[in-house]
């Protein structure tokens, strides 16, 4: 009960806090966090993970693709038919085109 009441008591410290600065405050904090995003430091680390990323997928899907095929998965029709398709699956395509695997909703899957 009393983390409810200290939870309720933030929410409403921050929601006062949060009406008292204004739109304002709102679009200083807007505008600083795009001159971050936007920085060429924040770009050059976010290419770096993207990279790291995509050779993590790779190197997990090898590994993955090795063990599947040296089990009795790869007798099922199912195995068979994930191991030895012609055509590249979604997250292939997802990853070929932005780094990041994504979810069926759109939104990635980090």
């Amino acid at each position: 009960m009393r983390g409810k009441l200290l939870f309720l008591g933030g929410l409403a410290a921050g929601f006062v806090l949060g009406a008292r600065a204004g739109r304002e405050k709102y679009e200083e904090l807007k505008a600083t966090a795009l001159k971050i995003k936007e920085s060429p430091t924040v770009q050059e680390a976010a290419g770096v993970v993207q990279e790291q990323a995509t050779r993590l997928y790779s190197e997990g899907k090898t590994k993955v693709s090795d063990r599947l095929a040296n089990s009795r998965f790869a007798e099922t029709d199912i195995g068979h038919r994930l191991l030895h398709s012609s055509q590249s699956p979604a997250i292939e395509r997802d990853m070929a085109t932005s780094g990041a695997p994504t979810t069926p909703s759109g939104g990635t899957s980090f």
